[in-house]
């Protein structure tokens, strides 16, 4: 456990690294973006693809799938809490469709692929990639549409959402180096070295350029520009949790392996998906909402991993 706690803080130091060089204006926010290029469309890819061709066996892997239900059922609830909870507590009606996506969907790759590392080891990252499934899922298509519908022109919005936009986004790089080696691996071919020891060190790009990446993105966003109010208190609680309680209730009574289940608890219980304030520029929702939900969700993590790890171990 105190091995855990010690390579959780390295990763927050790489963050607090991307954050010190944006103050010293070593990045730029434009440094984030090409790093999550970086990560997404080279590293994570061959990170997949070498985790499944020398981890597991074709019977191994044909078991794991029998957990994708905990992360799918887990999400469509905590959906629905977040419809039940804006209503109660009269969330402003400019933020309704961004705050439940945010409740809803969790940063899975950028934080959560190297929390998981730091804690369980390279065995953990199937486990990472089942729920990114879903949660990149239901994020480019339920998700997309909430964020839209916060506009106040959203007639118009929908004219330019495409359900193409959000299969490419769903079939990302990283989930295709995943099915390549998922089949490489069932039809038992060698990998060869060159690939390997090429792949490997792309594949150790992406714990460092992510966490950098989120130190960017929390320097440029501006921690003196934080505000609390009520409507981000409800997405931090749903956050931290309703999400991690429903996935654990789930676990009592779907059976999965324990590992996928602390899995799947750290995933749902991570900060904001990064790419929210985005969206919610470009769809002329509330991104000074969004902006603060996910800056706090980041600098209040840091206190509350360690308190869900006594938790779930």
């Amino acid at each position: 456990m105190l091995q855990a706690y010690f390579n959780i803080l390295v990763i927050f130091l790489l963050m607090f690294v991307g954050y010190w060089l944006s103050y010293k204006q070593w990045f730029s926010n434009r440094t984030a973006d090409m790093f999550s290029k970086l990560v997404l469309n080279l590293s994570l890819p061959f990170s997949m693809f070498l985790n499944i061709t020398s981890n597991f066996t074709r019977d191994e892997f044909m078991t794991l799938f029998s957990g994708i239900t905990i992360p799918l059922l887990s999400m469509l609830l905590t959906l629905f809490i977040s419809f039940g909870y804006r209503r109660i507590f009269h969330i402003s009606e400019n933020r309704k469709g961004t705050f439940s996506t945010m409740v809803t969907c969790s940063n899975t790759i950028f934080i959560g692929l190297p929390i998981n590392l730091a804690i369980f080891g390279e065995l953990s990252i199937p486990f990472v990639l089942l729920y990114y499934i879903v949660n990149t899922t239901i994020f480019w298509t339920i998700g997309i549409y909430l964020i839209a519908s916060d506009s106040p022109k959203m007639e118009e919005v929908q004219v330019s959402f495409y359900p193409l936009v959000a299969l490419k986004k769903i079939f990302s790089p990283a989930l295709l180096g995943f099915i390549i080696g998922l089949i490489w691996m069932m039809l038992s071919l060698r990998v060869p070295t060159l690939i390997t020891g090429f792949g490997t060190y792309l594949a150790d790009l992406t714990t460092p350029l992510s966490m950098f990446a989120i130190g960017i993105m929390v320097y440029f966003n501006g921690i003196k520009n934080l505000k609390m109010n009520k409507d981000i208190a409800g997405v931090l609680i749903g956050r931290f949790v309703f999400s991690p309680l429903i996935v654990w209730l789930l676990g009592q009574w779907i059976k999965v392996p324990e590992l996928m289940l602390q899995v799947f608890i750290i995933q749902s219980a991570m900060p904001v998906q990064n790419s929210v304030p985005i969206l919610a520029r470009t769809y002329e929702a509330d991104e000074e909402f969004a902006a603060s939900s996910m800056g706090y969700s980041v600098l209040i993590y840091m206190l509350y991993i360690p308190i869900l790890l006594k938790l779930i171990f």
